[in-house]
C-alpha cells in the first residue's frame, strides 16, 4: 500500500520535473527563430529631412485699381486661365458718362484754338495792311506830301493791330493749354473706364474665389487669388545644422501626407539665407517635378534632399543597429550563438546605412525585435 502511494508520488514529481526543464530548456536554451539580414553591396545616399507646404512660386492676389460693384465674375477656383483672358468686370455706367463729358469739353477745346487760329490769321492780315500804310506814310512824311497828323495815325494803326496780334496769339497758346488738360482728363476717364475690366496677368490657375457680383469693391480688396503652374515648389523648413551641406540643384525626393507611399522627384531651387530665430531652421524651396494626381497648394509635404552619396559600399537596414554606450553595433551568430559586435558607420540614410568597418559583404546580422535573445543565446536563422 506505502509502496503504490509512493510510486504516485514519484511519478507525479518526475513529470512535474519534466515539464519544469522543458520549460527551462524552451526559455533559456532551446535555439529562437530569429529574423536576420545578409549584408549587401549597393549605394547609400544621405538626406536631409524638412517639412513645409506646396507653394506656386509666381501668385497673384486679383483686385481692383478703384472702387466699385463687382457687374460679372467670369472665373471660380479651380479653373485654368490665360494670360489676358477677361476674369471679372465692374460696374462702368458712371465712368462711361465720364468719358464722354470729357470728350465732349476737349471737343469745345479744340473749338476754342481753331477759332484763335481765325483770330490770328486776321490780326496778321490787318497787320500787313497797317505796315504797308505805315511804310508808305513814312516816306512821304519826311517830304511834306502828308501831315505829321496822317503819319502818325498810321502808326498807331500799327500799334493797334501788333498788339491785336498778340492777344490773339496768346488766346491760342491758352487755347492749347486747354486742349492738353481736357485730353489729360479724357485719358484719366479712359483708364478709369478700362480699370473696370480686369484681365489675367499671366497663364494660371484660380485657387480661391472671395467675392460675388453685386458685392461692392475697393482697391486692395480680393476678389480671387491665382497662382501660375509653370513652377510650383515645397518650401519646407530644414534644421540649420544641415545648412552647410545643402546646395542649389541638389536632388530631392518628395512625400505628401495625402499620399505617403509615393515619392516624387524634385530639385533644390533656392536656399534662403536667412535662419529662423526661434525653430533654428532655414527654408528650403525644392520644385516638384510631377506633381501627384491630386494635390492642393498650402498642402504638408516632406522633403528628401540628397546631399552625399556612395556607390558599392556594404549597406545595413538602420533597424539592424543596435547601440551600446553610444557605440553602434549589430547582432551576429557565432557558432550558433548570437553575439552584439562593434561596427563603425559611414554614411547614414533615411533607412539605410553604410557598414564603413566590421561586417562582410554576405554576412549575417540579426533583425532586433521582440524575438532577439540575449547574448549567447542558440537562434534558428530566418533569412530576410
Amino acid at each position: 500500500m506505502f509502496t503504490k502511494r509512493f510510486l504516485r508520488v514519484g511519478w507525479k514529481i518526475a513529470l512535474v520535473l519534466l515539464i519544469a526543464l522543458a520549460i527551462v530548456y524552451r526559455l533559456y536554451f532551446a535555439p529562437v527563430p530569429v529574423d536576420s539580414y545578409a549584408v549587401k553591396i549597393g549605394p547609400i545616399v544621405t538626406e536631409a529631412m524638412g517639412t513645409g507646404t506646396l507653394e506656386a512660386r509666381v501668385s497673384a492676389t486679383i483686385s481692383p485699381k478703384i472702387s466699385g460693384r463687382i457687374a460679372q465674375i467670369f472665373v471660380d477656383q479651380g479653373d485654368k486661365v490665360v494670360k489676358g483672358q477677361k476674369l471679372l468686370t465692374l460696374d462702368d455706367e458712371d465712368l462711361r458718362q465720364q468719358v464722354e463729358m470729357a470728350k465732349a469739353e476737349l471737343s469745345v477745346a479744340h473749338a476754342n484754338v481753331e477759332v484763335a487760329v481765325s483770330q490770328i490769321k486776321s490780326a496778321q492780315a490787318t497787320g500787313k495792311e497797317a505796315k504797308t500804310s505805315f511804310d508808305r506814310q513814312s516816306k512821304l512824311v519826311s517830304s511834306g506830301a502828308v501831315s505829321v497828323d496822317a503819319f502818325e495815325k498810321a502808326q498807331q494803326q500799327l500799334e493797334v493791330a501788333q498788339a491785336g496780334l498778340s492777344q490773339a496769339q496768346s488766346a491760342k497758346i491758352e487755347a492749347e493749354k486747354l486742349v492738353a488738360k481736357d485730353e489729360a482728363s479724357l485719358r484719366f476717364a479712359e483708364a478709369q473706364l478700362a480699370y473696370t475690366v480686369i484681365n489675367a496677368p499671366f497663364d494660371g490657375l484660380i485657387v480661391k474665389r472671395s467675392r460675388d457680383p453685386g458685392d461692392i469693391i475697393v482697391p486692395g480688396g480680393m476678389v480671387l487669388d491665382m497662382i501660375s503652374l509653370d513652377e510650383l515648389w515645397v518650401s519646407a523648413w530644414v534644421d540649420e545644422t544641415m545648412l552647410d551641406k545643402l546646395k542649389v540643384g541638389q536632388i530631392s525626393k518628395i512625400v505628401f501626407r495625402s499620399d505617403p507611399k509615393t515619392e516624387l522627384p524634385g530639385k533644390v531651387a533656392r536656399i534662403s539665407p536667412q535662419v529662423d530665430t526661434e525653430t533654428r531652421e532655414v527654408l528650403v524651396d525644392v520644385t516638384v517635378d510631377r506633381l501627384p494626381q491630386s494635390w492642393a497648394v498650402g498642402q504638408r509635404a516632406e522633403v528628401y534632399i540628397e546631399t552625399d552619396r556612395k556607390e558599392n559600399v556594404m549597406v545595413i537596414p538602420q533597424r539592424v543597429i543596435v547601440w551600446r554606450q553610444e557605440k553602434p553595433g549589430v547582432f551576429v551568430i557565432d557558432n550558433g550563438r548570437t553575439r552584439w559586435q562593434k561596427i563603425d558607420l559611414g554614411l547614414q540614410g533615411k533607412d539605410k546605412a553604410e557598414a564603413a568597418k566590421g561586417l562582410q559583404p554576405g554576412q549575417i546580422v540579426l533583425i532586433p525585435g521582440s524575438s532577439l535573445p540575449r547574448d549567447g543565446r542558440a537562434v534558428k536563422v530566418i533569412t530576410k
